[in-house]
Formats: C-alpha cells, structure tokens, sequence
C-alpha cells in the first residue's frame, strides 16, 4: 500500500458552506471552462494559477491534472472533481461516481485506450504479448489486462510521445485515442481496445454523506447536465395556419411534443420545439415549402429533461 492509501485520510476539502471541486488541467481544461459557462457559472483563471475564481461563493476550484484527480478526491483534498473514469481505474480510487458528463465537445467525447503495434509487426494478438515490453501512461490499466488475458509481459511508464515508440523502443503500447488519427499518422494498427472512458463527475464518500454538499453537488449536476442536453440541439420556432398544422407537426422531430400556442388570429398557431442542429438545414425549407412562417433558430444553453 502506498504512502497515500496509508495516512489518514482528512476531512473533504473546504471550509462550512463550500463544496471544494477539482477542474481538470490540460486537455480537458478549455472544454470544462465551456461547460461550466453554458451552465451558467463564471470561471477565470489567472496565468499560472492554480485557483480558478469562480462566480459562487459556495464553490471553491482547484485545477488538478486529471491523471491525480480521483486520488485527492478519495483523499478528501477536494469534495469533488471531474475526471476519466480510465484515471479512476488507474488509480483503484474509492470514490462516488455521480454523473457520466460525455458531451459532443472535444476531449469530452468517449475515448478507447487501444492497444497497438506498428504495422508489419509479427504481434497479430494480445497472446503474442508474453515477454514483450509495452509502452503506456497507464500502467495499472494494461497489467490488469494483461493478467485477463494470462500474458506476462513487461509494462514501461511512458512519459509522453508513446506512439513513436514502436518498434524501437517498445513492442507495443497502450495508449488513448479519441478519433485515431495519431495512431494512423504513426502507422500503427490497433489490436484490442483496453477500455473506453468518458469524463465523470466523482465525490469523495464523506463529502457525499454531508447533506449540504450532496444538495450543493445535486444542484451543480442538474445545470451540467442540462447544458450537456443542449449542446447539439437548438429550438425552433414558428407560425402556420392551422390547416397547414399538421403538415408541418409531422416533419418536427420533437425532443417531446411540441408546444402550439393560439395566435390572436385563431386561424393560425405558434409552434416551439426543440431539435437536434444537424437536422435544421434541411428540416427548415421541408417547413417553409409545407407553409410555415416567421421561423426562428434560437441557440439554448440548458434543456432538464
């Protein structure tokens, strides 16, 4: 057991009344900012600090690598944190998981670590791994696929740069990849998928046992979650007579039945919905050709289903 696992563990972070929360670092620092704008809070960081000023007196940040995310937050260094559930794994941390937080946005899609090898090579599947050096930032997750797979091979921290390492300096690596174009670049061919991951909202248990911070958490979820929800729709809205109505009700794919408000002119009606954007630019003239009128594309920032 390491140093860590061994001390005491202290109270979750922060003083009466605030919830303490871990923000990523690095890849998934400018998406998070992005969420958190769209749920309606304010984040500034300031160069090389690492304390986000954040518009809520009852949250204080702290941006943490998420590699060390689900550590300080079993811990109790932070009530809560947002983090892969690959780190989670790595580090075999003890912590609630409250929400998967995937969202069309880079480095908050899902993500697989693969297992790989440079085309040509004779490594055709995992079995051919025995006594093979593997190459990987996430050494706990590849040697516990390794023993699934009953394969004993040498496992190497790889400390950046992990695609150019075979053939040279390793037979094979472990490494994450969101849409594959690295591993391609690198002319390397995947074998297995070790594990997809996604972000995921996690608290430390005590933390979550506290009522006012389990409320505070909720609550933050609720707006995260419901700016996750809009992010690929829009709402629509527009006016048809009413014996056009039907028409168009039956082009409108509608997150739930669309909303029909009588106009002042009771020959016509109002009609708000809510759609995916990929399907505006051709749903838009299907409507107008079907005898819709005055359409209006509105962005949204949070749908609660």
């Amino acid at each position: 057991m390491s140093p860590a696992r061994r001390r005491a563990k202290p109270k979750a972070g922060g003083t009466k009344g605030v919830l303490r929360i871990g923000l990523p670092k690095g890849s998934l620092q400018e998406t998070t900012g992005r969420l958190f704008a769209q749920a309606g809070y304010q984040i500034t960081i300031r160069d090389r600090s690492y304390y986000p000023a954040i518009d809520d007196p009852e949250l204080e940040c702290i941006l943490i690598r998420a590699q060390e995310m689900a550590r300080y937050v079993e811990q109790g260094v932070m009530d809560a944190g947002i983090t892969g559930l690959d780190w989670v794994l790595e580090n075999r941390a003890k912590v609630k998981e409250l929400a998967d937080l995937r969202a069309p946005w880079p480095n908050y899609r899902p993500v697989r670590w693969v297992l790989a090898v440079k085309e040509g090579s004779p490594i055709k599947r995992p079995a051919h791994l025995q006594g093979k050096r593997i190459a990987t930032e996430a050494v706990g997750l590849t040697r516990r696929y390794l023993r699934q797979h009953k394969v004993k091979a040498d496992v190497e921290f790889s400390w950046g740069a992990t695609e150019v390492k075979p053939p040279v300096l390793a037979d094979a690596i472990v490494d994450v990849s969101e849409t594959g174009s690295s591993l391609r670049a690198n002319n390397l061919r995947v074998l297995d998928t070790v594990l997809e991951s996604t972000p995921r909202f996690v608290a430390n248990r005590d933390a979550y046992e506290d009522p006012w911070k389990r409320r505070k958490m909720e609550r933050l979820l609720l707006l995260l979650k419901g700016a996750i929800d809009a992010a690929d729709r829009v709402g629509l809205m527009l006016n048809v007579r009413r014996d056009h109505l039907d028409r168009v009700l039956e082009l409108l794919p509608a997150l739930a039945t669309p909303t029909i408000s009588t106009l002042s002119d009771e020959r016509w009606a109002a009609v708000n919905t809510v759609i995916e954007e990929r399907l505006v630019r051709d749903l838009i003239p299907q409507l107008a050709e079907s005898g819709a009128q005055g359409i209006v594309e509105y962005p949204l920032n949070k749908i609660l289903l």
